[in-house]
């Protein structure tokens, strides 16, 4: 919409909801899942009509090939000797059963102040926020150069998106970066991640057999594969504790400093918290600090799915022939993925020769600073529209594009996310709302202001 140069922040946001709900709605019902080779027209789709968006409000926008998939240029420039600040979004998504939602994945539903779909938080409400914003200051003369980059990779990790940073290196030219793809604590207390865990995928496969074969007749002399991989995963780690048994995991994970171990509980963490955003049943530890620390600055070891044998009711009496474990590793900043990997490797070989072991995504871990004019900015503007003050945090989770900013760009990175628990990343019913998008165009058009000043 078009803004007048003196028009009142309050006033625009508010003057704004239809068209942002309208807006979001058009993004979310575009079912833009990476993941599936089927919904490549989706992809494309999510990039013609975010780049149209940004050049209704007078903006600038192109759509730049990969290898994979296109990656959307955007920018509202005012003056080249003015600062210049990179946001990066992403807009491809997870991929959604809709019998297991409450209302259609692709259909974006608006139930007062909730907008339900898929990827209407994770990562599109966010980066229509901060768009609104970048409207309103470009408008208003804020004189800041916004640029944006919205990948369509990020949730496959990002394969084309080095090579796309390396070719338009130029056009990305930057004196600062700002993401908005991360999760608060709770809606009473924002939270400002200044890490990202690394990540580390591999497949185990084991063959016994060229068939399912009869239990009576073979039970006792069979090997049975799954209950092989349960057994070696085992020995791997301590599925209660979560402690990793392979040597040299652990090699080089950098411990958090007192002062950060601080802001992670003064981040207003509890653990009935949690397990209520996450509808969890039980955890491993009931202490607030030990469970900050196991989520966001300690490695882990996580199974997430055994396939092989019979998967149907009841119960059939054979011995598969083959199985299958899906594992991943979450890092901490200075352990090295592929140090890890063949630490993994080497472990697993010894213990059960004849499993193969397939290599899957890597991630690097991610370690910025939580002091500085650009922390001080993202602090302040925080406050001034949430009216809390925002506690310093990392982010369990990885965002491979970031290691690839940080590497290629090399300028500060800043992440200033409007997502909740209960928004449901990558979880059935996924949502975001109105006070979470609203108080996102206040805060980002405060974060401009404050990112002008700085020389």
């Amino acid at each position: 919409m078009p803004v007048d140069s003196k028009t009142d922040l309050a006033q625009y946001i508010s003057d704004s909801r239809k068209a942002f709900e309208s807006d979001l709605k058009s993004l979310v019902d575009l079912a833009g899942v990476s993941m599936d080779p089927e919904r490549k027209q989706e992809i494309l789709r999510t990039a013609d009509s975010a780049a149209a968006l940004v050049k209704r409000m007078g903006g600038e926008a192109e759509i730049v090939q990969t290898k994979g998939n296109p990656v959307v240029i955007a920018s509202f420039t005012t003056d080249k000797a003015n600062p210049t600040v990179l946001v990066y979004n992403h807009l491809d998504v997870q991929p959604a059963d809709a019998a297991e939602w409450k209302s259609e994945p692709f259909n974006m539903s608006i139930d007062g102040d909730t907008y339900r779909g898929r990827g209407s938080t994770d990562d599109k409400g966010p980066a229509l926020s901060v768009l609104y914003a970048a409207n309103y200051a470009h408008k208003n003369n804020i004189p800041i150069n916004v640029k944006f980059v919205w990948e369509l990779e990020e949730e496959i990790g990002s394969p084309s998106f080095e090579e796309f940073l390396k070719q338009n290196k130029e056009k990305l030219a930057t004196d600062s970066i700002v993401i908005s793809d991360t999760i608060w604590v709770s809606r009473e207390r924002p939270a400002i991640p200044y890490g990202l865990r690394g990540l580390q995928g591999v497949l185990l496969k084991l063959k016994t057999g060229t068939k399912d074969v009869h239990s009576g007749l073979t039970g006792g002399l069979a090997r049975n594969p799954i209950g092989e991989l349960c057994q070696l995963i085992d020995q791997c780690y301590d599925a209660k504790t979560g402690k990793v048994h392979i040597p040299g995991f652990y090699d080089g994970a950098n411990e958090p400093t007192d002062e950060e171990a601080s802001q992670f509980v003064k981040s207003g963490f509890t653990v009935e918290g949690f397990k209520k955003a996450h509808e969890l049943i039980s955890l491993r530890t009931d202490d607030a600090k030990e469970g900050s620390l196991r989520i966001w600055a300690k490695p882990t070891f996580e199974v997430h799915g055994i396939t092989g044998g019979y998967q149907g009711p009841g119960v059939k009496t054979i011995v598969p022939h083959q199985a299958e474990a899906k594992i991943s590793m979450r890092l901490v900043p200075n352990q090295d993925p592929e140090k890890v990997y063949q630490a993994f490797e080497k472990f697993i070989k010894e213990k059960a020769p004849d499993v193969i072991i397939e290599k899957e995504g890597s991630l690097k871990p991610f370690l910025g600073e939580f002091k500085g004019p650009f922390a001080d900015a993202a602090v302040g503007a925080m406050k001034e529209a949430f009216g809390a003050d925002p506690a310093f945090t990392r982010e369990g989770g990885s965002i491979g594009a970031v290691v690839s900013m940080k590497e290629v760009l090399g300028k500060p990175i800043v992440f200033l996310g409007l997502s909740l628990p209960e928004h449901g990343y990558h979880a059935i019913n996924e949502n975001f709302d109105w006070q979470q998008a609203s108080g996102g165009m206040k805060m980002f058009v405060s974060y401009f202001q404050r990112l002008s000043k700085i020389k």
